[in-house]
C-alpha cells in the first residue's frame, strides 16, 4: 500500500442456485486466490451465498440457516486473510428479511448493510420476499453468533492507511435517482463495493459501464463493482459477471462473461487530494447522513508494496484510443480557435501575425490563426506569416514554413534580422563568438520586436506560439517568444501538439498541406539559435532540456493530482519500462522540478490564452504559485530515492 495504492478486486464465484456449502467453498478460493495477488479490498456479487434466483426459496429457513452457516465458514477460514470482504446473503432481522452485505475482515464480523432500493418492476420482484432497509435502522443485530451494526448508513475506516474508508450498496441502488453511495461518500467513504446482480440484456452493460463510471466521478471515489455470473438460474434470465473496478470517473479494470477475479489498485491519495482540491466535495454536511451514520470500528491492513497492474499511459494528456483521440484533437482546436476568434472580435484587429519557424508549435499557431479568420469570415490573407531567419535556421525549416503559409492563403514575409542582431552586439558588447544565453536570447528578442511592430502598423494582433511543456519549463526567452498578444498554445502541451498538427494533416483532405504538415512532424524540436552543421539542425531541445514525454508526464502527475515526487518517479518508472533506465527518469524529474520552481516567474506575467484541458498554468487560473519558492524539499525526497 505505498504511495496510497490499495488493491482491490470484484469477484463472481460460480455458483449453485441454493447450494450454500458448494458457495462458500467458491468464495474461500477467491478469497485465497485474491490473497495470493495482495487484494487488500474484496467485493462479491449480491446474494452470492445462496444464488439471486432463489425465488420463494429465500422464505424457507433450511436456506436461511445454510446461507449463516456457509457465512460461519467463510469468517472461519478467511481469518488469516489480510484482506476487507464484503459477500452477499439473506439474513434476517426484526422477523423480516434482508438482502445484505456482510462486511468482514480476518474473521470479525465488522456490519451488515441491507440494501436500500428494491427493484419490483419487469423481471425484478424483491419485495415479494424482502424488506427495504433504511438511514433510519441502524441498530444492532444478531449473526453468526455476533452482534454487529445494522443498516445502510455504515462507512469502514481503515485506521493505518489514511484515507481508505469504504462504503457498501447493493446493485439496485445504484440504479436510483439519489443512490445510498451519494451519503456514504459525504461520510467520508473513498471506495465504494458494489454487490449485483444484474441480468444482462442487449445494451445494458454500456449503459452500467456509463453508470458506475460516472458515479465514481461524481463522488472522487474508487467502485468496485461486483456481478452475479455463471451458475445464476436460467430460467428467465442470464447474468454475465460484468465485474468493473472505475476510479473517478477512468475504468481501471472490467471484465464480463467471466467468473473469477476482476483486480487494479485505486490510488487512494489521488482521491483525497481530488477532494481537497474541490471546494464542492464536502464531507459529513448532508443532514440525514450524518444523522443516521455509523462509523464502525476501525479495520487495519498490513502494510505491504502493492505491485500496480493499473493502466498508466506514458502520454497522459493523449488519449489511447484513435477515435476519442480524433474527438479530442477536434474539440481542443475548436476551443483554441473560439478563444482566437472572440479577442479579434474584442479588439476589431482584422491581422493575425504569426512567427513561423517551420516548427510545430508555429504550425499549429498558423493553423488555429487561419481557423479563426475563416469563422470570421475574413480573407485567408488577413493572417501574415512571417519568417526570421538567422543564423541557427535551416533550409528545412524555411522552406516547410514558406510552404505551410502558401498552402493555408497566407501572406507571407521574410524579414532576415542576422544584421540586427549583430548590430545589437556591438551595441552589447558581445564577442559573436560566445554562443552563451546572450547570443541566443538577442535572437529571440529580436524576433518578437519584429512582430509585435508588424503588428502595429497592420493594427493586428501577435499570435503566441509557445506551449504548455514550454511554460512549465520556462523554455522560453523572457519576453522574447515569452510573450504574445493572444496564446493560443498556452494550455496545449508538447505531447498533445504533435497528436493535433497530425489529425489536422489526416482529416482537412488537403494532400500537399499534409506533405508539408507531417515533414514538419517529422523535423527534430529545436529553437535555431545556434549555427547549423552541414545544413542541418544542430541544436535539439530534447538533448537540452530532456524528452517532452517525460516532462508531460512528469507534469500531469505534479499538477493535476499533486503527488510527491517519489511517488512520480515511480509511476514514471512502471509507464516508461523499456523506454527509459531508472537513472534517466530520475535525472529529468531532477531537471522538471529544478525549472519549474526557477521559471515560475515567466509564468507569472504570461499573455491571455485558453486552457483547453485540466491542466493549465495560467496564474489568473490554475496556477498560483511564488516566483521565489524553494524546491529543496521536493529534491531532497529524490535525492533519498534509490535508482
Amino acid at each position: 500500500m505505498r504511495d496510497g495504492f490499495v488493491k482491490v478486486a470484484a469477484a463472481t464465484p460460480r455458483i449453485r442456485v441454493a447450494d450454500c456449502d458448494y458457495n462458500a467453498s467458491e468464495i474461500i478460493r477467491l478469497c485465497h486466490e485474491a490473497g495470493r495477488l495482495g487484494v487488500k479490498i474484496l467485493a462479491f456479487p449480491e446474494l452470492c451465498v445462496t444464488g439471486y434466483t432463489c425465488a420463494d426459496l429465500f422464505l424457507q429457513d433450511t436456506l436461511l440457516d445454510g446461507a449463516e452457516a456457509a457465512l460461519s465458514r467463510i469468517l472461519a477460514e478467511t481469518r488469516r486473510l489480510d484482506m476487507l470482504i464484503a459477500v452477499g446473503l439473506p439474513a434476517r432481522h426484526r422477523d423480516k428479511l434482508y438482502n445484505c452485505a456482510a462486511v468482514l475482515c480476518r474473521g470479525k464480523l465488522l456490519g451488515l448493510v441491507p440494501k436500500a432500493l428494491l427493484p419490483n418492476y419487469g423481471e425484478f420482484y424483491e419485495k415479494r420476499w424482502f424488506e427495504a432497509g433504511t438511514p433510519e435502522n441502524l441498530v444492532d443485530a444478531r449473526l453468526c453468533g455476533s452482534s454487529i451494526p445494522f443498516g445502510t448508513g455504515q462507512v469502514f475506516p481503515c485506521s493505518n492507511v489514511p484515507g481508505l474508508c469504504v462504503g457498501v450498496e447493493i446493485c439496485e441502488d445504484l440504479w436510483a435517482s439519489d443512490p445510498p453511495s451519494n451519503r456514504l461518500a459525504a461520510l467520508g467513504a473513498t471506495v465504494i463495493l458494489n454487490l449485483s446482480a444484474s441480468n444482462e440484456l442487449v445494451g445494458k452493460a454500456a449503459y452500467r459501464r456509463e453508470l458506475v463510471k460516472n458515479q465514481s466521478a461524481r463522488l472522487l471515489a474508487a467502485y468496485i463493482y461486483a456481478d452475479a455470473g455463471e451458475g445464476e438460474s436460467t430460467t428467465d434470465l442470464v447474468f454475465a459477471g460484468h465485474n468493473i473496478i472505475a476510479e473517478n470517473g477512468t475504468i481501471l479494470a472490467e471484465s464480463r462473461f467471466k467468473t473469477g477475479l476482476t483486480v487494479s489498485e485505486t490510488d487512494i491519495d489521488r482521491l483525497t487530494f481530488e477532494r481537497r482540491r474541490n471546494t464542492t466535495f464536502r464531507i459529513g454536511e448532508m443532514t440525514d447522513a450524518a444523522r443516521y451514520a455509523v462509523m464502525n470500528p476501525d479495520f487495519s491492513l498490513r502494510r505491504s508494496d502493492t505491485v500496480l497492474t493499473r493502466p498508466v499511459g506514458r502520454s497522459p494528456f493523449v488519449p489511447p484510443d484513435p477515435a476519442e483521440r480524433e474527438e479530442r484533437c477536434a474539440e481542443i482546436f475548436e476551443i483554441q480557435v473560439r478563444g482566437l476568434k472572440k479577442r479579434m472580435e474584442h479588439t476589431g484587429c482584422q491581422k493575425l501575425v504569426v512567427g513561423v519557424s517551420g516548427g510545430l508549435d508555429s504550425t499549429l499557431a498558423m493553423l488555429v490563426s487561419a481557423g479563426a479568420l475563416r469563422e470570421l469570415g475574413l480573407p485567408s490573407d488577413g493572417l501574415l506569416a512571417v519568417t526570421m531567419p538567422c543564423f541557427g535556421t535551416t533550409e528545412r525549416t524555411k522552406s516547410n514554413a514558406t510552404l505551410l503559409a502558401e498552402k493555408l492563403g497566407a501572406e507571407l514575409r521574410c524579414v532576415d534580422i542576422t544584421a540586427s542582431v549583430r548590430r545589437h552586439f556591438e551595441d552589447i558588447g558581445h564577442d559573436e563568438n560566445d554562443r552563451s544565453v546572450t547570443y541566443e536570447n538577442a535572437q529571440a528578442r529580436e524576433r518578437t520586436q519584429v512582430l509585435m511592430d508588424i503588428a502595429n502598423s497592420l493594427n493586428g494582433l501577435v499570435v503566441g506560439t509557445g506551449d504548455l511543456s514550454e511554460l512549465a519549463l520556462g523554455w522560453a526567452t523572457y519576453n522574447g517568444d515569452h510573450m504574445s498578444m493572444y496564446g493560443v498554445n498556452a494550455g496545449v502541451p508538447k505531447t498533445l501538439v504533435r497528436y493535433l498538427v497530425g489529425w489536422y494533416a489526416d482529416t482537412r483532405g488537403d494532400e500537399e498541406l499534409a506533405a508539408v504538415l507531417n515533414d514538419i512532424l517529422a523535423t527534430p524540436v529545436s529553437p535555431e539559435l545556434l549555427p547549423a552543421e552541414n545544413g542541418e539542425i544542430s541544436q535539439r531541445t530534447e538533448d537540452l532540456v530532456g524528452p517532452y514525454e517525460l516532462h508531460d508526464f512528469f507534469l500531469y502527475y505534479f499538477v493535476r493530482w499533486g503527488m510527491e515526487p517519489k511517488k512520480i518517479y515511480r509511476l514514471a518508472k512502471y509507464a516508461f519500462a523499456g523506454v527509459y533506465d531508472d537513472g534517466t527518469i530520475l535525472k529529468w524529474l531532477k531537471t522538471f522540478l529544478r525549472r519549474f520552481f526557477s521559471q515560475q516567474f515567466k509564468r507569472s506575467c504570461l499573455p491571455d490564452g485558453p486552457k483547453v484541458g485540466s491542466v493549465a498554468l495560467s496564474p489568473r487560473g490554475d496556477w498560483r504559485m511564488p516566483s521565489d519558492a524553494a524546491v529543496k524539499a521536493w529534491l531532497r525526497e529524490l535525492e533519498e530515492t534509490d535508482v
